[in-house]
């Protein structure tokens, strides 16, 4: 119901119609109803939904600067109330940016406490917040890093692919890792690896998918990419080598190669010469430098561990 499930004509039959027909994860969007309270009351019916069917909950919340627009407090209390715990998604969350800091520091613990999963969706998060704002602008974006820091599992989503709130998306997820890193200044190496399990490990635990990851026994879904580890596939974004689905390639790239073309050196004895004759040959060995000699590729000074 993303107008609205009490403030869309017809939501709350057609929510019940889509369930029967179903789908797994029950939606809704809490900010969009008329009233604070209107909102708090579909939070709950919504979690009472869920609980009837065995479904999991993924609610639009808090996507705005209005930092009382607080119902993800509320889902919080369902999901315990309700014995949820695990079962519960909160996405965007972007209103927690403008909170005041002791609001917060009771708000986070409510939340671990009811085990919620977190979605931020740093792309159109940084896009669309602050919109009203003149200077300085805020970012937006909900507190990743404390939410991180607070254990709770915290996952990335693209949100918009190509649409009118964000016309820039490619799919990708190693851009949206990216643009969280820059936007919640998670640039510690550390950080940086958990902003790769946001994009990864952490959305499967939220959608509760069984059999992911790379141990014998779980399915072979996988992409294969160009890169040596997780903080260098964020920084280059480089192609995906492979794609596999239940263990079927079903789409490959060929690797990226560069090829340097280097102007002609001179050989080893000349440019040797042209070094030892220089004026400029007192002032390299002061500098800590040494006379440099390849197989045939040359001579010339440098550091050995600068290659």
């Amino acid at each position: 119901p993303q107008d609205g499930y009490y403030r869309s004509p017809g939501a709350v039959q057609l929510l019940e119609k889509a369930l029967d027909l179903g789908v797994e994860v029950v939606g809704g969007i809490p900010h969009f109803e008329r009233t604070m309270a209107e909102g708090a009351a579909s939070v709950r019916a919504l979690c009472e939904i869920a609980a009837a069917r065995g479904l999991r909950v993924d609610l639009h919340c808090d996507e705005t600067d209005d930092p009382l627009s607080r119902h993800v407090e509320t889902l919080a209390y369902e999901t315990l109330r309700l014995g949820l715990q695990g079962r519960v998604a909160a996405s965007h969350l972007t209103s927690m940016h403008s909170m005041d800091n002791a609001y917060v520091s009771k708000l986070i613990p409510l939340m671990a406490e009811a085990e919620l999963g977190v979605i931020a969706n740093p792309l159109v998060n940084m896009v669309i917040q602050g919109r009203h704002d003149t200077y300085p602008k805020r970012r937006g974006l909900t507190r990743v890093p404390e939410l991180m820091d607070a254990g709770l599992t915290v996952a990335f989503g693209q949100d918009c692919v190509m649409d009118p709130w964000y016309p820039l998306g490619s799919g990708n997820m190693l851009e949206v890792a990216h643009m969280a890193i820059h936007a919640a200044q998670l640039t510690g190496y550390e950080q940086m690896r958990q902003c790769f399990l946001a994009v990864t490990e952490n959305p499967a635990r939220i959608l509760g998918l069984e059999g992911y990851g790379l141990e014998p026994g779980c399915y072979a879904d996988l992409v294969v990419l160009q890169a040596a580890d997780a903080v260098e596939a964020i920084r280059l974004k480089p192609a995906c080598l492979y794609v596999f689905r239940r263990g079927r390639l079903i789409a490959q790239t060929p690797p990226v190669v560069a090829q340097l073309h280097l102007p002609e050196r001179p050989t080893q004895v000349e440019f040797s010469r042209q070094l030892w004759t220089s004026s400029a040959h007192g002032t390299a060995e002061a500098a800590g430098l040494e006379l440099l000699q390849g197989e045939g590729q040359g001579a010339g000074y440098g550091h050995r561990d600068a290659n």
